[in-house]
């Protein structure tokens, strides 16, 4: 299980369509939601798929 919390950046394995691979995490819980941070566009993913794609965390907020 990532330890990932609000706020934090992170890299998934696939590039969004608008060409980003950075995401902002907006909620944490069963689901998880995502803003790309190229082009505003917000998902949210079942833990599980989200855990499944995020390559890497790449900076946690203070």
């Amino acid at each position: 299980m990532l330890d990932l919390k609000l706020s934090d950046r992170v890299e998934l394995k696939k590039q969004h369509p608008c060409g980003g691979k950075t995401w902002v995490v907006l909620r944490l819980g069963m689901d998880i939601k995502l803003r790309c941070e190229t082009c505003g566009h917000e998902l949210m993913l079942p833990r599980s798929k989200a855990e499944k794609a995020i390559k890497k965390i790449l900076s946690e907020e203070a």
